[in-house]
């Protein structure tokens, strides 16, 4: 008898709302959120290591050479900013209703597939990144700020001498 070869199958891949969420909470500053939702050929994915790494390189510098080290200054609040935003990213797709979930992620799924779904755990990780976001927003703010205007407070002592 004659076998017929199956094609293989080319159904897509439900995306989770409540997996994307925690990516990006949880592994936002690496791009793990983007390379879930988008593919491995997604290039904003393969750039948000870049500030993370630059980030915790000032932190490295701030150990080594102290809190006077003024590139550290500008790198630290990087690695802030980077986790800021996946947190946003992991609020906004969080709180993302299921339809336009599916039909963004899930697109040759039906509206009402249950990986669009709202659960606990996508609440979980919506308030953790809104706490953990805004603390880190705010202390990233806060040490910019605050360096930026003890140089400008020694620059004018140095022009008042």
């Amino acid at each position: 008898m004659h076998q017929l070869e199956s094609a293989p199958s080319t159904a897509p891949r439900a995306r989770s709302k409540t997996v994307a969420a925690w990516l990006a909470f949880l592994g936002g500053p690496l791009g793990l959120h983007r390379f879930y939702l988008h593919g491995w050929g997604d290039w904003l994915g393969w750039l948000l290591p870049i500030p993370t790494a630059l980030g915790v390189y000032g932190i490295e510098r701030v150990q080594q050479l102290g809190q006077d080290d003024q590139l550290s200054w500008l790198l630290i609040p990087l690695l802030g900013f980077t986790i800021a935003g996946c947190a946003l990213w992991a609020i906004v797709y969080g709180l993302m209703d299921p339809q336009t979930w599916n039909r963004r992620f899930n697109p040759g799924l039906p509206a009402d597939t249950a990986s669009g779904q709202t659960r606990w755990a996508t609440i979980f990780a919506v308030a953790l990144s809104l706490m953990l976001g805004a603390a880190v927003l705010m202390a990233s703010i806060a040490y910019s700020f605050q360096h930026y205007f003890e140089y400008q407070v020694e620059e004018a002592r140095k022009i008042s001498q």
